[in-house]
């Protein structure tokens, strides 16, 4: 297990420097500048170009980059807060996304499976039905459509929460677009519960656990559903990356500071240092959270732990 862990390190670091590389890439053959100030003559031009090196050749400017980032130093900021250190900028905006994202997850995951289970449970009954059809409509429907529903009947009209971010009452502020961006993720964990927790429950073993009078809790909590979880995990990783990487939307629909309205920021300005960095942080956490999966596939099923030990 631990030379498989290792050997998926190595390759995370690896497929993360070719990322980076064709970030920059991309950057230096996108058309524009980050000094598209009009009233800039093209001497001044040549000089910003010069004082932060890009005037230089590109893998120049790649390698000093790359060395920079492993010592911590994503760059300073071009346009949005001019000479600002990209990781101080970025730093707030994450940790906002973060929690924003990780409460959203929470939120999906116990939502999600509490629905798959009832549905598995009572299958092909009235609650099989409602429970699926919520799986549909939290799938079908975009997020950004549920935050604006939210924004108008549960803070325009009910007025019991904050519609736009205030940084005074974060918490009250985090509400709406928790519920919003969890709709994804309860969707799709439920429908993942309920299929997998049906053919769980006809297996064999199954059935001579309840033949042993083993309670009907025990049954469901410490045998079904954990051989349910292994697929469930899958799609856990994914789910919790698209939900920071996909709430560009709903950020921008309540205010919120966060790094995805920063990396569209940064975009529409030219800003390559913090493109790179936000583009940088997406793609650790995704590949991050592809290891934590690989990982917990083996603490919950110890075949593909041996498995894995032997290949």
């Amino acid at each position: 297990m631990s030379k498989y862990i290792t050997k998926r390190v190595l390759v995370s670091l690896g497929t993360l420097i070719v990322i980076v590389f064709v970030l920059f890439l991309m950057l230096d053959k996108m058309p524009g500048s980050p000094f598209n100030d009009e009233k800039l003559t093209e001497t001044q031009r040549a000089l910003l170009y010069a004082k932060y090196g890009l005037d230089q050749p590109f893998f120049v400017r790649f390698w000093k980059y790359f060395t920079s980032m492993l010592k911590g130093d994503l760059g300073v900021s071009y346009v949005i807060s001019k000479n600002k250190a990209v990781s101080e900028l970025v730093k707030g905006p994450l940790w906002l996304s973060i929690r924003i994202g990780a409460r959203a997850m929470a939120l999906g995951t116990v939502l999600g499976l509490l629905l798959g289970i009832a549905a598995a449970l009572n299958h092909n009954t009235w609650v099989d039905t409602l429970c699926s059809f919520i799986s549909i409509i939290g799938v079908s429907v975009p997020s950004y459509v549920f935050a604006l529903l939210l924004a108008y009947y549960i803070g325009f009209v009910l007025k019991l929460t904050p519609i736009l971010f205030n940084s005074r009452n974060v918490a009250a502020s985090m509400i709406l677009p928790t519920i919003a961006l969890a709709m994804f993720p309860t969707a799709n964990i439920s429908r993942f519960t309920r299929s997998e927790m049906i053919d769980v429950l006809n297996s064999e073993y199954i059935l001579l656990v309840e033949a042993k009078g083993v309670r009907q809790s025990a049954l469901i909590f410490r045998h079904a559903l954990r051989n349910t979880l292994i697929p469930i995990i899958t799609i856990m990783g994914p789910i919790l990356v698209n939900l920071l990487t996909g709430s560009m939307v709903v950020e921008k629909v309540f205010g919120i500071p966060g790094i995805g309205m920063l990396m569209v920021q940064a975009i529409q300005n030219n800003d390559y240092n913090v493109v790179v960095a936000c583009a940088f942080v997406y793609s650790a956490m995704y590949i991050a959270m592809m290891l934590i999966v690989d990982v917990l596939y083996g603490i919950i099923d110890p075949r593909i732990r041996v498995a894995k030990g032997s290949a």
